[in-house]
């Protein structure tokens, strides 16, 4: 009989880290699963609780399966399932991450009293009035005066920016850090500016042509 070895325990100062082979079948896998917990952890059965790891591949999981997988690891009383990873996404993960990552075109003017908002980048051409707010979880661009407020990164980016082609804001946000512009300035040119989180982890406002170099990563727009 050729001994399979479909599952590989490692174990790690948090823990053990259960990597699951990706190609045999899933019954094949939770026999191999149930055999080795059993008889390599019997001991930890009643001992302190032990954080696990469970690493699957590229297997596609179902709710069924982590279930299933759940059940068999939690049979050892002591073991709890901290992370369940696998290198597949679901297409609902999918177009998430499509969505992140694309620009939103919208000719508009915001007005005092309308919230806007939108999944990913916003290109906004058109001003924000007082009152108007526009939200983002990615990057905004107004062209236009903004004189609302303002809130990119509204899932925790502190790397997205806020540009307009006037900066006049009631209130800017980036993540959970808030600034408001300053009540004067320095010139009248009105040259286009962004706002970014700076190494202070304050707000700070640059002209546009700094963009590049403060953040690299942001060198075109996806629509």
């Amino acid at each position: 009989m050729v001994k399979t070895n479909y599952v590989t325990i490692r174990g790690t100062k948090e823990g053990l880290i259960l990597i699951l082979d990706d190609e045999c079948s899933f019954s094949e896998l939770v026999s191999e699963l149930e055999e080795k917990l059993s008889s390599n952890y019997p001991q930890i059965s009643e001992g302190p609780a032990v954080n696990v790891k469970v690493s699957v591949g590229h297997r596609y999981l179902s709710d069924e399966h982590k279930q299933k997988l759940t059940a068999v690891i939690s049979g050892q009383k002591s073991f709890v399932i901290t992370q369940i990873e696998s290198n597949v996404m679901t297409k609902e993960e999918a177009e998430l991450i499509r969505k992140e990552a694309q620009t939103t075109t919208l000719v508009k003017v915001v007005r005092s009293g309308q919230v806007l908002t939108f999944t990913g980048n916003i290109l906004l051409i058109g001003d924000v009035n007082p009152g108007g707010t526009v939200l983002a979880t990615g990057n905004i661009y107004i062209l236009g005066v903004l004189r609302g407020i303002a809130h990119a990164g509204i899932d925790g980016d502190k790397e997205a920016i806020i540009s307009a082609s006037k900066m006049e804001p009631s209130q800017l946000r980036i993540a959970d850090i808030v600034s408001r512009a300053p009540d004067t300035k320095d010139d009248d040119t009105h040259e286009m500016e962004f706002a970014y989180v700076g190494s202070d982890h304050q707000i700070a406002i640059e002209k546009i042509q700094h963009l590049g170099k403060i953040r690299p990563g942001i060198t075109n727009i996806t629509t």
